[in-house]
Parts: C-alpha cells; structure tokens; sequence
C-alpha cells in the first residue's frame, strides 16, 4: 500500500496534548471521499484533514475535512492544524508569511508568524432561534441562556448562546441525548456555549450526533461566538479559553481588521510519520 506522509497536531497550544488534535494526511491525491471518510473514521478524532493540490491557482493547497461521520467544509482547528502542518514538512507557499487554504467555502486566507497562525474567518451568516429552540437548549445543558440561541453559520453551523458566566459555562454537566436532539431540531452541526468572567471569555462546543460529544477546543465555535459578540458589542479583541473541562487548556486570539475577524493560535505536532492508504 502506498505511505502517505501523516501527522497529528495539537492546536491552540504550545504545550502538547493541552489542545484539540487534528489528524492531517500531508499526501491527500489518489484518495477519494470514501477512504477519506473511513481513514477519518479509524482515527476517531474530532477532525482529520486530507490535503491535496488546489484547483483554484490563487490557493496553496486545497483541504478537505472529515469528522468521524461526515465531510465539513470548514473548520477552524483542522485549518491551522494543517497549516502548521504544511509548514513544518518544509512547504513553501507562494507568498511568505501568507497561506491560503482552498476548501468547501471557498478560499481562506491566513497569515503565519511567531505568534502561530491567523484565519481570516469567512463571512458568517446568523439564524436567529425561537424560544422552543432556547427551552431544549436549556433542557439539554441544564442551565439557562442569557437570551434566545443564534444559528452561526461560518461553513459549520454552530446554536451559539451565553449562560450567565464562566462559572456557570464550567459546572455544565449536558444531556449528550437531548444536546443532540435540540441541535438537529435547530438545523445546526453543534451546540456552542459561551460565558464571561469580566472580559475573559470561555467557550465549551458540543456535538455528539456528530461524533465529537465535546469538543476540545474548537476553531470555528470560537469564530461564530467572535461574530455573536461583534453582533451585541462591536469588534472587541480578545483572547479565549477552552477545554479545562476536559483535561485540556486551549487558548484562542480574536483580533478584529476592518469587517474582518481573524481567529488564531499556536500549534505543536505530536506524531509524525506514514499512514499506509
């Protein structure tokens, strides 16, 4: 069988195994869709990524991303993870300190530096939710939300809503059932919970009926809580934690340029060798 050259990245952290780790195939040509999803299966991650030569000229590369059950067209961790992936490998894109991924929204830029790597978060579009759709939320997380759930839609589709504050985000102990439940009903890939501590804020992302009952530390949640934010209160920078519920710390930087919303960290692989495909 062919040896394909693999990693697997942590992300959001300069630690390892304090992130979320993404599964990234560095040699993605000659797989089709299928033993992508069953490679993506096996690993069982959140997340595992295939990259391959774009078809659009003004791409790097063009990446695909699969969870345990289905194809996604964006998301955020498998994003910089591969980034960083790619450039640890020796890759050299076309224009320095800058990729630009092609993917199923279409091409997303991101700039590369000390400081990790950048996304330029693609535009988002909001769903407001009803008050039925708040009740199952709240059944599901045992908690109440400040106000009603919005639907984020940046690719993945994200029910995004804020409790009363980081203490009440981490003593959440959610029905996985009803989570999933109150997110089909929704239309959404995932349920994704925000509170406050101040001006610190920390994110917890669930989606069990898509493999992932909580997600480490996720990328595109930390983007759709970014857009919610900027909805209520403007662009405000900040920088956001997820995952101490899990036994990880991930840290993620939100930083506001124009009518753009880049979202970035720091990542580390952790394994390095050949996948057999």
């Amino acid at each position: 069988m062919p040896q394909r050259r693999f990693c697997q990245v942590d992300v959001f952290t300069a630690e390892p195994y304090k992130g979320n780790p993404v599964a990234v195939v560095l040699d993605g040509d000659g797989l089709d869709a299928a033993q992508m999803q069953a490679i993506a299966r096996w690993t069982n991650l959140s997340e595992t990524t295939f990259v391959s030569r774009p078809g659009n000229p003004e791409a790097d590369y063009r990446l695909r991303i699969f969870t345990p059950t289905s194809e996604l067209p964006f998301a955020g961790h498998p994003t910089i993870g591969s980034a960083h992936a790619m450039l640890a490998s020796g890759f050299r894109p076309r224009r320095a300190g800058e990729l630009v991924q092609e993917c199923g929204v279409g091409l997303v830029r991101m700039r590369t530096g000390e400081e990790g790597i950048r996304i330029a978060l693609p535009s988002a579009q909001f769903r407001p939710a009803g008050e039925d759709i708040r009740l199952a939320v709240e059944q599901a997380i045992g908690a109440p939300l400040l106000e009603n759930p919005v639907a984020v839609d940046l690719g993945i589709v994200w029910l995004t809503g804020q409790v009363a504050g980081g203490d009440v985000l981490r003593g959440l102990r959610p029905d996985m059932n009803r989570v999933a439940e109150a997110a089909k009903k929704a239309g959404t890939n995932g349920i994704n919970i925000f509170g406050l501590d101040g001006e610190s804020v920390e994110v917890r992302s669930f989606a069990p009926h898509e493999g992932t009952p909580e997600d480490p530390v996720c990328g595109s949640g930390n983007g759709a809580v970014a857009y919610y934010l900027r909805e209520r209160r403007g662009p405000v920078d900040y920088q956001a934690r997820q995952g101490r519920c899990v036994g990880r710390d991930g840290r993620i930087v939100i930083a506001h340029e124009n009518d753009t919303i880049w979202l970035g960290g720091l990542a580390v692989n952790c394994i390095e060798g050949y996948l057999l495909a």
